[in-house]
């Protein structure tokens, strides 16, 4: 192998070693560390961002890019592993070692905050902290520069190459065919999903949702679920990869739908090249297509009727007295009721993406500077009465929500929706190209779609661009069609429409 590669390997490598080792104690702020170890977790977290940044930065690093760049022998997968290298190393170097450690203490005691102030319902304790991270990540876009407009470089750390503009597209199209439907749906009689909301022992829902986790093909000896406030995945390399759930004893539909969707992000992580550690070729293409993945467990599988015609039987034996009189369509209509909602991660899969809309509108909103931080919680309500018509009863269910904005990621949300919309057209590929696979969905035979996704999807790594990928699999780029199709047919069905 190429000498030059052997050592650019080498490097990202340590690079990583530090970078996930951060990672374990982010894991362990948001499940285990007591409240006390906050403040001096922040210091260590800006320690390891540092060395991250002083080792990615390094000037030896840059020479060898230089010449590996222009280094004809490489083969295409080294050769787009060092462009994608090279190109992050001229970004970084535009940042500071300073500025870099000031992030990441920022961060972490914006999380302290928020996650006290969500306790608390207490948007106002929480706001200089989240004013000063907002202030820094503005700076860090002036430090990355953009073209038309400041938010762009946000988006772009999370979905390459996406724009602004084009987002304002992508949500008008969402707002001319889905807010229409969903309209159709609310003149229909609603289907029946109180038992949902009865009291379910929360040790046998923990049970269940490892069994789901399994049954997806999840492997617990690289992994593991824990508890978190809001659901989450973290992976420190693809034999490490873990998620974190809620449970709700007075709402089955929390842990079931968390769990399989953040399983579905660990599965992308888990099916990722161990090989290729450190590397881009071991990495995700981007968080619309790690959406992708979440989703379509979650949504495509998760709520369909197939997919309950083998588990529910199990899930009724854990729970006779709620659900001894149900069947697994009656149980399908209760998962997929569709209404306006307070809670993101709870809505409805249609509904979903006016919550993905209003964040976003409000994210251009303060990179625009014609929002302060202090007016969030009234702009919010004002957004949600607007779109979904429903009065904002307290911040902790309104702007306290998320945990993203504590994180700085400004720019994620669009990533949702993208996700969904990937989602639709990639569980419509496979449809047609795995045999009978609504059948074996039917008979809890998940392996032959978890394959189809590592081979179509999760060997890649980094090699293809998100609609590079898209393309490759479908024929085609991202279209919304995909999406509006499956939900018409899904939702025609269960509200007679």
């Amino acid at each position: 192998m190429n000498t030059n590669y052997q050592l650019y390997q080498k490097h990202l490598k340590k690079i990583s070693d530090i970078g996930f080792a951060a990672a374990v104690l982010q894991w362990d702020q948001e499940t285990y560390m007591p409240p006390k170890g906050a403040a001096l977790r922040a210091q260590q977290l800006a320690t390891l961002s540092g060395l991250v940044h002083e080792h990615f930065t390094d000037e030896k690093l840059g020479k060898l890019l230089d010449e590996l760049i222009k280094d004809t022998s490489l083969s295409d997968k080294e050769f787009k592993n060092v462009m994608h290298t090279h190109k992050d190393y001229y970004k970084q170097k535009k940042y500071s070692t300073g500025f870099v450690e000031e992030i990441s203490r920022t961060v972490s005691e914006t999380f302290q905050a928020w996650h006290q102030a969500k306790i608390n319902n207490d948007f106002k304790s929480y706001a200089p902290f989240l004013d000063k991270l907002l202030t820094l990540k503005k700076k860090e876009c002036e430090l990355l520069g953009y073209e038309n407009h400041p938010y762009d470089a946000m988006l772009d750390q999370y979905e390459p190459g996406a724009k602004s503009a084009h987002l304002k597209i992508l949500f008008n199209d969402v707002k001319a065919n889905l807010v229409e439907f969903v309209k159709q749906i609310a003149q229909k009689p609603q289907n029946a999903d109180a038992f949902m909301f009865a009291e379910y022992d929360e040790q046998k829902q923990w049970d269940f949702s490892l069994y789901l986790l399994k049954q997806m093909g999840y492997d617990f000896e690289a992994g593991r679920q824990d508890k978190s406030s809001h659901p989450f995945t973290t992976h420190f390399n693809a034999h490490d990869v873990r998620v974190t759930t809620r449970v709700n004893k007075n709402d089955l539909n929390e842990i079931i739908w968390s769990t399989i969707h953040e399983g579905g992000h660990a599965l992308y992580e888990q099916g990722l090249p161990i090989t290729e550690y450190g590397l881009p070729s071991g990495e995700y293409i981007s968080l619309g297509i790690h959406e992708s993945q979440s989703r379509l467990w979650e949504n495509n599988i998760g709520r369909s009727l197939a997919y309950w015609e083998y588990n529910f039987p199990k899930l009724q034996e854990l729970f006779p007295q709620n659900l001894g009189d149900k069947t697994a369509l009656d149980f399908y209509k209760a998962m997929n009721i569709v209404k306006p909602s307070f809670i993101r991660t709870n809505a409805d899969e249609l509904t979903y993406h006016f919550h993905i809309l209003i964040r976003f509108e409000i994210e251009m909103a303060l990179f625009e500077e014609k929002l302060a931080v202090n007016e969030l919680p009234e702009l919010w309500n004002a957004k949600y009465k607007e779109y979904l018509g429903i009065d904002v009863p307290n911040d902790t269910k309104g702007v306290l929500q998320d945990v993203h904005w504590s994180h700085g990621s400004f720019g994620y949300f669009p990533t949702y929706s993208l996700g969904s919309f990937y989602a639709a057209q990639f569980m419509h590929t496979a449809t047609q190209q795995i045999s009978n696979l609504e059948e074996k969905i039917k008979a809890g035979n998940l392996m032959p779609l978890l394959e189809w996704l590592r081979i179509n999807i999760h060997q890649y790594g980094k090699q293809y661009l998100a609609d590079e990928l898209c393309q490759k699999i479908s024929g085609e780029k991202l279209n919304f069609n995909y999406f509006m199709t499956y939900a018409k047919e899904k939702y025609s069905f269960l509200y007679n429409l």
